[in-house]
């Protein structure tokens, strides 16, 4: 993040710009939203810069710059057509501590402004740093077409009785409960649609029960967070992770899922590796339920889906019998995202009428799996965890009677930029050149189906370089 986005208090600041073109104007119109005190300095000014300089915010001072305009500046525009004064407005402004922007030309930008969707007092701000303008204008249209018009009414409402809720409700945990449920719930859409006097009645009534229940027991939510690529998180796992007080996670969540969890929520690291565990099972199980006890709302994430190898059934048995209140939120399991993304269909009509799930994770250097049942012709084995087992599973379902020259592909880090896909037979992929460095988390996939790879691959990692 090269820019750090925050929101400057308008109600004493002193700006300036330099220069009264139609670049210019567009910045003033913009400064003009806040309370600002502006001083226009420029040779000439357009018609634009002229009506807008009416207003009583606006000073314009029809010359050339001088330096000791930006004396008791706080922030200054230079939006000129001489590139000489340009870098001297801004050499000046640098050496004064004066925050300074020189339009349209970013290496002489110490800051930005930002693309705007105004809602007074909601406003949300956007910004590519300089580098996708035109993505930044879509991104604001789409924004523009989702947030309501009028929800500004309830910035408005939030901010009349937000003194009164912190007077009322004695812990941050309980406010933001209580806000949550009222921006979710009747009283928002009264004030939506304007029927204030209702909205007032019912927000006081919905206070003074807050304020007289105790603190209850949280919640625990086990989250599947998809096999990696952020974009296929569920709309409800998103919402609770933007929710969430509490968010235990593992290893295979992605750094960009993590990015999408509430910034104040407590983040708590139980990653487990093969014979590399941060908390034992029952330590994390334990965990949940002391932190729903606590009064938090916890977000247990997990990487695919909870139910299928993501030990959810044993954490949400420690929660049943400890009286914790819970839900299960199901995710893209890791085997449906690789075998997507790696463009391997995990049924097809000619290759394979069923699909099996199994555990390839090893204990005491054996794999205890019915391997009749799974070495059989028109099937699709994917083995979760299976990496280090490889030439165990390879050889189990050669010697139960699958063909040698079974199509076999390892898919690494699946659906995120840093995917790969190996492709090779029973017989000849443990001794692949490229198999040693391949790393978990792997899936395997066996069966026909793999020979389609190479006609249905689509998917483009991003590059290394």
């Amino acid at each position: 993040m090269d820019y750090f986005p925050l929101f400057l208090d308008a109600r004493q600041l002193r700006c300036l710009v330099v220069g009264a073109g139609e670049v210019a104007a567009r910045k003033l119109e913009l400064i003009l939203k806040t309370p600002a005190t502006i001083t226009v300095v420029a040779p000439w000014a357009c018609d634009t810069v002229k009506r807008l300089a009416q207003s009583d915010q606006v000073t314009l001072i029809e010359r050339v710059f001088e330096d000791t305009d930006l004396d008791h500046k706080d922030m200054v525009f230079v939006a000129t057509d001489s590139g000489e004064v340009n870098q001297h407005v801004h050499d000046l402004a640098r050496a004064q501590n004066v925050l300074v922007n020189v339009v349209d030309n970013t290496p002489l930008c110490q800051f930005i402004t930002p693309s705007i969707v105004d809602r007074s007092p909601i406003v949300i701000a956007m910004s590519s740093g300089g580098v996708a303008p035109v993505l930044l204008r879509y991104l604001r249209q789409k924004l523009e077409t989702v947030l309501p018009t009028n929800i500004s009414r309830l910035g408005n409402f939030s901010e009349k009785f937000r003194e009164k809720v912190k007077q009322t409700l004695s812990t941050v945990t309980a406010r933001r409960y209580f806000w949550e449920d009222v921006l979710d719930g009747d009283i928002a859409e009264l004030v939506e649609k304007g029927q204030e006097d209702k909205a007032d009645t019912a927000f006081l009534k919905a206070l003074e029960a807050a304020a007289q229940e105790k603190k209850e027991q949280g919640s625990v939510y086990l989250v599947g967070a998809g096999p990696g690529d952020a974009d296929l998180l569920t709309f409800r796992a998103l919402r609770l992770m933007q929710k969430a007080d509490v968010v235990v996670y593992d290893r295979l969540v992605s750094p960009e899922i993590l990015e999408l969890v509430r910034r104040d929520a407590e983040k708590i690291y139980v990653g487990k590796a093969k014979s590399n565990h941060t908390l034992p099972q029952e330590d994390i199980n334990q965990l949940m339920v002391d932190e729903a006890k606590k009064g938090n709302r916890v977000v247990r994430l997990k990487g695919g889906d909870p139910y299928i190898f993501g030990r959810g059934g044993e954490e949400i048995e420690t929660l049943i019998s400890q009286g914790v209140e819970f839900q299960v939120v199901p995710g893209v399991t890791a085997a449906n995202g690789a075998a997507s993304y790696a463009g391997i269909p995990l049924t097809h009509r000619d290759h394979a009428q069923s699909v099996v799930f199994a555990t390839g994770h090893l204990k005491n250097n054996t794999i205890d799996l019915n391997w009749p049942a799974l070495a059989h012709d028109n099937q699709t084995l994917v083995f979760y965890m299976g990496l280090t087992g490889l030439s165990i599973i390879c050889n189990k379902l050669i010697e139960h009677g699958l063909s040698p020259t079974t199509p076999i592909a390892l898919v690494q880090s699946a659906t995120t930029e840093n995917q790969r896909v190996l492709t090779a037979t029973l017989e000849t992929i443990v001794e692949h050149p490229e198999t040693a460095s391949m790393k978990p988390p792997t899936l395997i996939i066996v069966g026909s189906v793999v020979s389609l790879h190479s006609k249905l691959d689509w998917f483009t990692p991003a590059s290394d370089d």
